[in-house]
């Protein structure tokens, strides 16, 4: 019974589209860009939602080093938006063209909203 109970409960807690939906990702658009192929979809959701670059990007925007931050906030809007991970796409999308325009202005709200959503996403993993 202890059994059953921890997998369920793990059931609860992974990957899924309808929780990606709840958190307001786009799943149908990113399954589409996957031809339809679930598992690929959220194995690639998974890869996306690692930390690295995103500390990276974190780290970049601390130390002003606004070049090396805008190519890797561009790189992230790209993969964020490929995968429909609209949380994470849309204040990407902002905080790159801040970047570009060689600006910090607002990127610290953005980064704490990004950074947020991130976690609520990486929960599901």
């Amino acid at each position: 019974m202890n059994l059953k109970l921890l997998l369920t409960d793990l059931e609860e807690i992974c990957l899924t589209l309808e929780g990606l939906k709840k958190l307001g990702v786009n799943t149908d658009e990113g399954l589409e860009r996957c031809l339809d192929d679930e598992e690929f979809y959220l194995s690639l959701v998974e890869v996306a939602l690692e930390e690295g670059e995103l500390n990276k990007l974190d780290s970049e925007l601390k130390n002003g080093n606004i070049q090396s931050a805008f190519e890797t906030a561009h790189a992230l809007k790209g993969v964020y938006g490929n995968m429909a991970l609209t949380p994470l796409y849309k204040p990407m999308v902002q905080l790159t063209e801040i970047l570009r325009n060689n600006s910090t202005d607002n990127s610290d709200i953005l980064m704490k909203e990004i950074k947020e959503n991130f976690a609520k996403l990486s929960a599901l993993l």
